[in-house]
């Protein structure tokens, strides 16, 4: 029977009244909560009853006779299986109930019509279905992930960032153990003085703690909450400050649920924390650069899930982690009711240490708080090896022999971000030589891909023009070892022991990944392979990943690693569209294109991330490229055959979006949209604007960004239209240059079918006869 059409099979089983058990056990917590026993109660339920309904559904799934009959969804032996995989995801805290509903609705509605039952029942239990485990192939290409840090010319609304936010993130490890002793247990003094304190709670006629915290409000609603633990933490401020060891730092809580703090591109709240500044009050104004600790709130214990307390908490280590430049990671925490977690956030993500009940465990709770009041800079996640003196900051390192101090004189670029390459640069000079100046990158590349430092020095001695010249460079050393996240800032911190990890869906470095072999040219597949659209206790992607690994460096280890590595480049810029005229900006744009091919003929390196920020114009007006951390050498890419997307999203080329393999006309394609996107954004030198129209090009999946760029160039005269709606009053000279441009980059409105070298000279030549027609205009 087994071998029968799914439709035979429903058809010769019915359903019946298999399901009143179900029935009634839904009619019971409806009439607890004084709620219709409508489909309607499903959105006025709290989270576990929800939940709890849905696991009664699926029990009573599983004693149908169908469910055994019909065919697994994936490679299991029946539907039976796949609903017991699926009962145990649904019981865990992290996973998200909305995928059943659609099962519920089906279940709970008037009619029961048994094949939308069975469809339903399908589509939840695919949505759980891990993928098979990818194939370690030898491919150049680089993992694509959309990533908060490159979004150009933003609003930053919440309904836009959260999405990429989660895949930002990836999976959030959480049940960490070992996670508190790892990064509190170098502390001074912590365990001696939090249990002096401790002491003192549980003495006299009325106890601060006696089976539970004295004043904890019983209905954990969040403003109490808030102002319980506003109070609490001042008192242990203040016992803090006190105590005979205590270290010299002066923090203080504070608590801002209802107003946006300063600093932020959008507008972003912060439920409570502790910031670096000594004359605080709880509910004092605040910068996002001096919140050392953020903490996220929430009344209902199971809001400790990945779409709640989780995202938020991201949002606010994204904040902290963008204000100040010499932060590695962020600690903070998340309080669900009672239950607390510690959280780390670095370039690979965040993670956590199991839940703990305050009210039970109010030794750890002192401990925890006294514990983010007492951490030395270092221990919060602020970077040892940049040092301040006599008002200033520099850094050190060793260069030919010889010990050399640069002063860094102003930051000029912060990534945006958590995860990912988290790029930093800062104009400096040497302490000896202020007339010298150079750029200090600091970055988070994966441990597989090449140094860009050694990249840069290749192109620099092999005579690459307008690319930025190399000076020196280096990994960073932090207590005397490598600064990675996975030993150094994670401490070697084992993921692999937390609650939810799964080996077949964490995410992946580089070294090992899936990917089919290509030709140059059209294709429409994309490299990688689809991942179930949950994860117990992660945050998860919608969209394909591709991925790409090392041919020499692959191995078994699929967990990813970031280490951080310190450029020094000898040539300072600022980015093309700050230029001080239209014609000082068309010919940095050409000395670019130049850069891009000189670096081909002579150090055989495709660019491969040519974007908004990575072309820069110096003190004379000539253009020079930068970033080649997403470098590889041509040679390699067309051995392997590789698709892969790999850039910046609002100006990756329609191709590359398409995950092709990755050619110099992708490249030369992504200049075309630098100065599309310029054109419609700025309107002057550094006068940026959000354009609602085009800001979800920072957001939009990868299908509809492709549509949206193919809607742009197809035609002549829809192109023109929307250039002259669009462009800037100070650009709006530029459209017929603009339009040029877009017919030999699109020849008859239509992508590139063949590579062609030529395209070079044409695009340098438009852009310097442009030059010359917007001079003076």
């Amino acid at each position: 029977m087994a071998d029968q059409p799914r439709s035979k099979i429903i058809e010769d089983n019915p359903i019946g009244n298999g399901l009143d058990s179900f029935c009634a056990s839904f009619d019971t917590v409806c009439a607890d909560r004084g709620i219709p026993c409508t489909l309607d109660a499903l959105g006025q339920l709290d989270l576990e009853d929800v939940r709890n309904i849905a696991l009664d559904l699926l029990s009573a799934l599983q004693g149908l006779r169908a469910s055994r009959l019909l065919h697994s969804s994936g490679s299991s032996k029946n539907l039976f299986s796949d609903l017991s995989r699926l009962n145990s995801a649904v019981n865990s805290d992290d996973f998200d109930l909305d995928r059943i509903k659609p099962l519920l609705n089906a279940v709970l509605a008037d009619h029961l019509r048994d094949a939308l039952i069975w469809d339903r029942v399908y589509d939840a239990v695919t949505e759980s279905t891990p993928p098979p485990r990818p194939i370690a192939s030898s491919l150049q290409q680089t993992p694509w992930l959309r990533n908060t840090s490159s979004f150009a010319n933003s609003s930053e609304h919440h309904e836009y960032i959260d999405n990429v936010l989660k895949e930002e993130l990836g999976p959030m490890y959480v049940g960490l153990r070992d996670l508190y002793k790892t990064y509190f247990g170098d502390v001074p003094n912590l365990e001696t003085a939090s249990e002096t304190f401790f002491e003192d709670c549980l003495g006299g006629s009325n106890p601060l703690f006696k089976n539970g915290w004295r004043g904890w409000p019983e209905e954990a609603k969040q403003d109490d909450v808030l102002s319980w633990f506003a109070d609490f933490a001042e008192k242990l401020a203040a016992f803090a400050k006190s105590y005979n060891s205590a270290p010299a730092h002066k923090r203080r809580p504070l608590a801002k649920p209802n107003e946006p703090i300063a600093g932020s591109v959008g507008k972003r709240k912060m439920d409570i924390g502790f910031v670096d500044d000594p004359s605080a009050g709880k509910d004092s104004r605040c910068h996002w650069s001096r919140i050392l600790v953020p903490g996220e709130l929430k009344s209902n214990p199971s809001a400790d899930r990945p779409s709640e307390a989780r995202l938020d908490l991201g949002r606010y280590a994204r904040e902290v982690l963008a204000t100040q430049d010499t932060r590695r990671f962020v600690l903070g925490f998340t309080l669900c009711g009672s239950l607390m977690r510690i959280w780390v956030f670095d370039r690979l993500g965040g993670i956590a240490s199991e839940q703990f009940d305050i009210n039970k465990d109010g030794l750890r709770f002192v401990s925890t708080i006294l514990g983010f009041l007492w951490m030395s800079e270092e221990e919060l996640g602020f970077d040892p090896t940049i040092m301040t003196a006599k008002g200033q900051r520099f850094i050190e390192i060793e260069r030919e022999g010889t010990t050399e101090r640069l002063i860094l004189d102003g930051l000029m670029n912060r990534a945006r971000c958590i995860a990912g390459r988290a790029t930093t640069c800062w104009k400096a000079y040497r302490e000896e030589d202020p007339d010298a100046l150079f750029v200090v990158k600091d970055s988070w590349q994966y441990v597989e891909r090449d140094e860009e430092g050694g990249l840069l020095r290749e192109a620099t001695s092999k005579g690459a023009v307008h690319v930025a010249r190399y000076y020196h460079h280096e990994t960073v050393r932090v207590w005397n070892i490598d600064d990675d996240v996975r030993n150094n800032v994670r401490k070697a911190l084992d993921v692999t022991k937390a609650a939810n990890y799964r080996q077949n869906t964490s995410r992946r470095s580089p070294s090992t990944s899936t990917a089919g072999p290509s030709r140059v040219g059209r294709s429409s597949s994309i490299a990688g392979a689809k991942r179930s659209s949950y994860e117990t206790g992660a945050f998860l992607p919608p969209s394909k990943r591709p991925c790409s690994t090392s041919p020499t460096k692959a191995g078994s280890d699929a967990l990813p690693n970031r280490i951080h590595r310190r450029v020094i480049l000898s040539d300072w810029g600022i980015p093309v569209y700050e230029a001080g005229s239209r014609e000082a900006l068309l010919a940095a744009l050409a000395d670019c294109i130049e850069g891009h091919e000189s670096l081909r003929q002579e150090a055989g390196l495709l660019h491969r991330d040519i974007s908004i920020g990575n072309l820069m114009v110096s003190k004379d007006n000539g253009g020079f490229l930068i970033d080649l951390d997403l470098a590889v050498k041509e040679q390699r890419i067309s051995a392997s055959g590789a698709k892969g997307k790999t850039g910046t999203r609002a100006f990756m080329a329609i191709g590359a979006l398409l995950g092709e393999q990755h050619s110099f006309m992708h490249d030369l394609e992504s200049f075309f949209w630098v100065l599309f996107w310029i054109c419609i954004h700025c309107d002057g030198p550094g006068k940026g604007t959000v354009v609602a129209q085009f800001d979800k090009w920072n957001y939009a999946n990868t299908e509809e960004l492709t549509r949206l760029k193919k809607g742009e160039i197809s035609d002549e005269g829809d192109f023109i239209k929307a250039a002259e709606e669009y462009f800037t009053p100070y650009y709006k000279p530029m459209v017929p240059w603009v339009n040029r441009l877009r017919k030999v980059v699109f020849p008859n409105g239509r992508r590139w079918e063949n590579e062609d070298s030529r395209l070079y000279t044409r695009m340098k030549e438009i852009l310097g006869e442009a030059s010359k027609a917007v001079a003076g205009r």
